[in-house]
Order: C-alpha cells, then structure tokens, then sequence
C-alpha cells in the first residue's frame, strides 16, 4: 500500500515537530501517601501533568530495559551485562509502538516501499506525540518490548496464527507475539474442568488479565440452581461459579500495574437463575452497607479490638467491606430479545427454562422482571441490558454464528472466541475553534492509517486459546473508534442533547465506520479478504448497505431497510443543508459521511473486505486521559472539575 503524508515531512524528524521537557510524576492518595513516584521523565512540553502521569506510570515498561549513558550508548555493568531498568521518556515507549508496527507491516508486505514504510512510522509518531490518536492499553504495555529491548519471558500458554498460513501455533515465548487486544469475548461450557469448561475459563481469563485485557462471557450455558447433575446430584447453580470468578479476577493487577481486571457477565433473560443475577449487586451492596454501619454499633470492646487489628469498614471500593463482598470485579448485563419486550408490551407472562432439557422451570410476569432490572441498574448501576435480537439483526458475520456477549464495556460485539484490538481518534485535536472548521482530510486520513495499524496487530498477535487464536485470524474484527466529541461540541456551541448534536456525532461517526471499512476493502484488494467472508458475504453487504441509507438520510419508516425490526435514526441532511449546525464546513462533512458509506460498498462489492467488523466507540477511560480528553468515548462533559479514584490507590484531578 502506498502511504500519504498529512502530518509529517518527508526526512524531517517527528519526534522534533514538539519541545520536549523533563517532569516529575507523582501519584498520591488524599492523606499525601505515594502510590507512586518517578523523576525526570521525558514527556512533550504541551501534555499536561495529568497526560504525563498517565504515560510514566501507566504505560512505561518499569523493568527490564537497556538504560544508556549521557553519549547514548548502552550501559554495561561490572558483570559485562547490560544495565536495565525502567523506560524514562515517552520517546522510547512511542518508538517501541510505531516501530514494530512498522516491522511487522514490512515483514508481511503491508507496504509498498520502504518510503511509504518510514512515512507510515512517521505519521503515526506524530499523532502519538501530538495526542490526535492513541491505541488501547494493551498496546502501549506489551506492544514492542521484544523488538525494542530483546524483553523475553518463559511461555504462558498463548498461542497465535501464523500469518501467511493461519496455522496455530503456541508461543515459543512471552513476548515475541505480544497482546495488543484490549477486548475478548469467550465462551464456556458446562462442564467443571474439562477444556472449554468452567475451570478453564479462569485460566483463560488469567492469561488476559495479566497483560492488560479484557474478556465477557455469556454464561448462559450453565445450570441453573437445583438442576440435575449427571451424577445424580443437583447443580449449586449459576451464582456459585459467578462468585468464583469474581474473586479470581480480583486477585490479578491489569497488565501488571494498578488497573483492575476488565470482565463483563452476560446472562439470557431465560436463565433459571436470572433474578438472583439480576439483583447480585445489590444484594452485595447492602452486605457492605450493613458491615460499615454495624461495626459503628458495635460494643466499645469490640471496636477497639477492630482498631487494634487494623480494620477499617467503609464505603472505599478499595477498601476492606467491598473486597469481602462478590460481584465487585464485573460489568454485568443482561440479554434482551424482542420477544420479551413483546410480552412487556401484552402484559404477559415470560418463561424461565431449565439448562438442561430447555422445559419450563418457573414463570414470571414480564413487568415484574423488568421492575427488578430497573431497580437494580438505579440502585447499583449493573445490570446493563444488550438488545439481543437488534444486535444480531446488525451482525455481519450471521452464518458463522450468533452473536452472545460483549466485552467488558458492551463497545465490541461479535462471535464467541473472538478478539479486537482497540485505537481512538481525538476529535478535537482536529477542530479549530477560531475557524469553526473541522478536518475532515486529517480525520479520513487518521482513520485510514489507524485501520492499517489494528489489521497489522491483528497479524502480531498471541491470544489466550487456540480457538480465539483461529478465529481472530479469520475474522479479524478491529476497533476504531473517536474521543471527545463532548468537548468538540462545547468548544462549537453546540449543545450536545441536540439536533444539531446529534447530526455533527452521525456525520463523524458515519465516517470513522465508512472510511474504516472502505481501508479494509482496499486492503482486501492487495492482501485478499478475511477467511470467514463468503460464507457471509451477503449478509455483510446487506449490513453496510442498511448504514449507507442511514447515512444518506434515508427516513426510519422507508422499505429501503433490509431485515431491520428496529431501524436506525438517520442523519439530518436538511437541518446540516439549512444551516442548522454551527460549523462553517458543516454541508463538507456531509458531503464526506455520504461518501465514505458509497466507496466502501463500491469496494466492498469489488473485493469483499479484510475484517468483518472496522470500528466500535469505547470508553477512552485511560488513552483518554493521555490525550488529554476532557470527555472520553462519545460522552458528554457531567462536570468541568473531575477526580478520577484510581484502583490500585490515588486520585487525578481532571479539569
């Protein structure tokens, strides 16, 4: 592929296009207690503290690389060894991510030159420094360090697909295929140890944890209470292996730092154990009210013996209470077909059935479930509900499989055993406020680059199973996605819960996912499509179709849409063509969204598609932060002095 330059010159050093300048970083705790500490880490001038503190203590490798001396040679130690130690400037970490996405790209013919290589590093160097994009965690903590540094480490049961062949192969090491996917979904059987299994799922969800992803599960397989076992006994249901992999998951640091493990439950809204699942937080929450009030009750002995012992009870989510109490290491929702919004709509009844043998186990009227899935999200903000059958009507890959879960926050949906590596795009980095104008040649360019980036991690890969590792190769399904719209808006005077709001969020997001598209269906033109398209080929087209009406503004009442119950709200070509939106290239981007979604089915159509799914809007909760969002994902602004309470102690004050 050849590759354009928007950012960069040709033989002009991106590193030198921003000063650089060494600060201090510091996490504390409001008593004044260090989490952590580093000085005179390197870090461009215009990042602020909190951008800096984020990358040093987030995302520097803390052990293991080469340090050099002040004449940039390697250090050797008494021993003739290299001297190690921690990663002290954000040049080495953006290094590491660019140049082995660069090697990796030019190992596998992603480039066709060594001009539109180095031009690829550049431009990506650039955005990186510049804060206009950014990959997810996973990315910046294990992405590089074998290609870099030489890091190893002995194998931890991940496998990958080979690239030219898609043979899979277990990993010789821990490094030389990194994890660079933030999100998994997996699936798991009923069955106690066995591969595939309950048992093995915590394993496999260990592998994830360890470097920094996350992973949902629908678990709708297993039995529920006082089912039948095979051995004659009567399952301990649902909940019980629930609470064991709650506290597995607690137990493991995020790619071995302060992050908590990111893990989604998902349940079907049929499941026999559906109402104990449902009101689990709850409950839970309650325990830990009654343990922080009760031992304010207890006898003055007693409290004094609890101080001499240490312990503290209160409301912290890192404290003591909460870490006594399941259920507080997962996003949990629930599944919801139409069916049951159907029988909410007649009052009816709605049927629980038995794992086992599918018959009826318990009925219960419909409103009365639904009055405990609202109480429970307001009480505790979990659970979270997944619109089953609109998600599947959108699903471009139907004849490989129905799609059952998510990843840990709901942003990547698709076939069970299957993985997606995550990048965002700031939008405002991208918008001149004097001008009022928003650039959509950068953006169109951002985008294409950024889909090259996550179709090359996909290749670079280790994954926890053998199964994901199959499927992620014949898939392929990426990430794109954008930050900070929010704060675009409020910088546009545009209020977000608008028209005008909402016509500015289609316009960009029908580009981001129409552009991206359009770069794998030219990608499948050089490098062919992904394994699992013809089989789905239809129903792909079908799929980009439907959002190319959206995007033209096809009306929600037209027959044009194809297999759609619920149909999407399209953009409002007339208010953008009237001048009801308040940027002055508003009718440009328009212009722009509508032709993103006819080039990628003209290509589509002509050469299939390199990845099944191209873009998802996640939450930007920690890039975010690094690119000095003042809103993440596709949120608006709830307050302009924020704190952010860190998992593993501290607090950032973002303002």
């Amino acid at each position: 592929m050849k590759i354009a330059r928007k950012f960069t010159t040709s033989g002009k050093d991106p590193f030198a296009s921003v000063t650089w300048v060494k600060r201090s970083s510091k996490i504390s705790n409001p008593d004044g207690s260090v989490v952590f500490e580093m000085k005179d880490a390197e870090v461009p001038e215009p990042w602020s503290q909190l951008a800096t503190d984020i990358m040093v203590s987030k995302y520097f490798r803390k052990a293991g690389v080469p340090l050099m001396d002040e004449a940039g040679k390697p250090m050797v130690g008494k021993d003739g060894k290299a001297v190690t130690g921690p990663e002290r400037s954000a040049k080495q970490v953006i290094h590491r991510l660019a140049g082995c996405w660069r090697h990796w790209g030019e190992k596998h013919g992603y480039f066709d030159s060594q001009a539109d290589a180095q031009a690829f590093y550049d431009e990506l160097v650039y955005m990186l420094v510049h804060q206009i994009a950014a990959p997810n965690s996973p990315q910046w903590f294990n992405t590089g360090l074998q290609w870099a540094y030489g890091i190893t480490g002995p194998a931890q049961g991940h496998t990958y697909a080979d690239p030219k062949t898609g043979e899979v192969r277990l990993c010789a090491d821990a490094y030389s295929h990194p994890q660079p996917h933030a999100c998994f979904i997996q699936s798991v059987s009923d069955d106690l140890v066995n591969e595939g299994g309950i048992m093995d799922l915590w394993v496999r969800e260990a592998r994830l944890f360890k470097y920094g992803s996350g992973t949902g599960t629908n678990f709708s397989k297993l039995r529920g209470e006082n089912e039948s076992l095979s051995g004659g006994g009567k399952s301990s249901g649902l909940m019980s292996w629930l609470r064991i992999g709650d506290r597995a998951a607690g137990a493991i640091k995020s790619g071995g730092t302060t992050r908590r493990a990111a893990k989604m439950v998902c349940l079907d809204l049929d499941h026999p154990d559906i109402e104990s699942f449902v009101n689990w937080k709850v409950r839970e929450e309650l325990k830990v009210a009654a343990m922080v009030e009760g031992l304010k009750r207890l006898p003055k002995e007693q409290r004094e013996m609890a101080q001499r012992l240490g312990l503290t009870l209160d409301y912290d989510f890192n404290g003591e209470a909460y870490y006594t109490v399941s259920g507080q290491n997962s996003n949990n929702s629930v599944r919801i077909p139409d069916a049951f919004f159907d029988a909410l709509d007649r009052d009816a009844d709605w049927n629980l059935t038995f794992r086992t043998n599918g018959k009826v186990c318990r009925t219960l009227k419909a409103r009365a479930l639904w009055e405990e899935i609202g109480f429970a999200a307001w009480r505790c903000a979990d659970p979270g509900v997944q619109y089953d059958t609109t998600i599947n009507a959108w699903h471009t890959c139907p004849n490989s499989g129905r799609i059952n879960a998510s990843n840990p926050c709901s942003e990547y949906m698709f076939l069970d055993n299957t993985a997606c590596n995550l990048a965002s795009i700031n939008l405002l980095r991208l918008y001149d406020s004097r001008t009022r104008t928003f650039d959509v040649e950068r953006y169109e360019h951002a985008i294409d680059l950024w889909t090259i980036v996550l179709e090359i991690s996909v290749m670079m890969a280790a994954f926890p199973s053998r199964e994901i590792a199959e499927l992620s190769y014949r898939f392929r399904t990426l990430g794109l996605g954008y930050a900070n719209i929010g704060a675009m808006l409020m910088q546009a005077g545009i209020a977000y819960d608008s028209e005008p709001g909402r016509a500015v969020c289609g316009m960009l997001t029908a580009i981001l996912t129409g552009r991206s598209y359009r770069m794998s269906a030219a990608m499948a033109g050089e490098l062919g499509a992904f394994a699992g398209y013809e089989p789905n080929r239809e129903a792909m087209l079908r799929v980009i179709r439907n959002h190319r009406l959206a995007a033209h503004g096809e009306p929600r009442n037209s027959k044009k849409y194809e297999n759609l119950r619920v149909r999407p709200i399209p953009i409002n070509h007339s208010l953008i063509k009237e001048g009801g939106v308040r940027l002055a290239n508003a009718a440009a981007i328009l212009d722009r969204a509508s032709a993103a979604w006819d080039e990628a089915l003209e290509l589509g159509i002509k050469h299939g598609f390199r990845n099944a799914q191209t873009t998802v809007i996640a939450p930007t909760g920690t890039i975010g932060l690094l690119m000095d969002c003042d809103t993440t994902g596709v949120e608006p602004d709830f307050a302009l002095v924020k704190f952010k309470k860190l998992a593993g102690g501290g607090y950032f004050k973002i303002a």
